[in-house]
């Protein structure tokens, strides 16, 4: 089969790109022939990836939405796919349009919980603008096949914010290689340590998000201030790209102490296998990719008690669940896993089993090739 799959960029720091050039070497090894569009300029991004993949690229920004759309239209038509595949907003909806005009049948990407009231009332987000973006989403999702949420949650509120059928929605999380992860070994703990210049008695908590609202990691950054009063040498690491929360997660920084900012980085599993917790205190989910990574690699997990991550890494027996924007709760329970290594290797060992069990690679690519064929059947 002929897959066109449509995305907003080929950025390297999103979690939808990252899923996007982890399948694309099975999707291509199963049979199907993967074009991607990209619809924004993305120097430095994945496209080289996705080339040595097997799947062809083609870049259709243009100056303005009407440009990137007309563009977008006649590649559809040129390659007349099989399938158009979009994943997040601005592709869903140009590529719903494009696949509309050419005759050929489109499935989306559900990858996050969109549209409720924690969007908007959202620092930086205006409500009018959100109810605006879900009408068109709506509108333009009445003509698309099928849908592929990353959780049963979001396929739940989706469905009912985008007046979606129940069984026109499948449920399929990303995966990961764990050869690529790899797992904690002393030998990688101490390498990683040695580049950061960290002892290795020193506590150390990972995060590793884009600078936003969502991933509430200015809550993160409030509850570690309670972690230095307790573990004065404890150090924060907060891996990802700047964004909209970049300066006052700074302002907080600065109160807390032992915070270091390390940017965008191409290691976050080796970071994982470094660290003696992985904090993920997002305001909400779409499935929680950092979450999963971390069950492969196998670090001890605190996370915020949202839906979707709940689902991802599935109860207290895998990790530590904290109510969302409870700074003093979070700093309780990265305390506790400090300060209980046996305890939060129970919980690695088990949260491992659960990833080998559900989000490995190969059982998720050969779920989506399902999907695609399920999607074709319809027609």
């Amino acid at each position: 089969m002929h897959v066109l799959y449509v995305i907003d960029s080929l950025h390297r720091v999103g979690g939808a790109e990252q899923g996007l050039v982890a399948m694309a070497p099975q999707l291509v090894r199963a049979g199907v022939q993967l074009d991607v569009a990209y619809l924004k300029e993305s120097p430095g991004g994945f496209q080289p990836e996705l080339v040595a993949a097997g799947a062809r690229v083609f870049g259709v920004h243009r100056p303005g939405r009407a440009g990137t759309a007309a563009a977008l239209r006649r590649l559809v038509r040129a390659q007349r796919p099989d399938l158009v595949h979009t994943t997040l907003y601005e592709s869903d909806v140009l590529g719903r349009a494009a696949a509309l005009s050419a005759g050929v049948p489109a499935v989306s990407s559900l990858v996050n919980a969109a549209y409720g009231p924690e969007h908007r009332h959202a620092r930086g987000l205006s409500p009018w603008k959100v109810r605006a973006a879900q009408a068109v989403d709506a509108a333009t999702a009445q003509g698309t096949r099928r849908f592929h949420a990353l959780t049963r949650h979001v396929a739940t509120s989706m469905g009912r914010r985008l007046h979606i059928p129940a069984d026109r929605i499948d449920v399929v999380p990303r995966g990961r290689d764990p050869q690529l992860l790899g797992s904690v070994t002393p030998e990688r703990r101490a390498a990683v340590r040695a580049a950061l210049e960290l002892d290795d008695d020193v506590p150390v908590v990972l995060a590793a998000a884009r600078q936003q609202y969502q991933k509430g990691l200015d809550v993160l950054v409030e509850a570690f201030a309670e972690v230095r009063r307790e573990r004065p040498r404890a150090q924060l690491l907060l891996a990802g790209s700047r964004g909209a929360e970049t300066a006052r997660l700074e302002a907080l920084a600065e109160r807390a102490g032992g915070v270091r900012f390390l940017g965008p980085r191409d290691d976050v599993y080796d970071l994982m296998a470094a660290a003696d917790a992985f904090a993920v205190p997002s305001r909400w989910e779409g499935l929680g990719s950092a979450a999963m990574e971390a069950m492969g690699v196998g670090v001890p997990l605190v996370c915020a008690d949202v839906p979707a991550l709940r689902e991802t890494v599935g109860s207290h027996d895998y990790a530590v669940l904290v109510p969302p924007e409870r700074p003093a709760e979070l700093a309780a329970a990265l305390l506790g896993t400090l300060d209980d290594p046996a305890g939060a290797g129970v919980r690695v060992k088990a949260a491992r089993a659960r990833f080998l069990a559900s989000f490995t690679l190969h059982q998720v690519s050969a779920q989506m090739v399902a999907f695609y064929e399920r999607s074709l059947r319809r027609g």
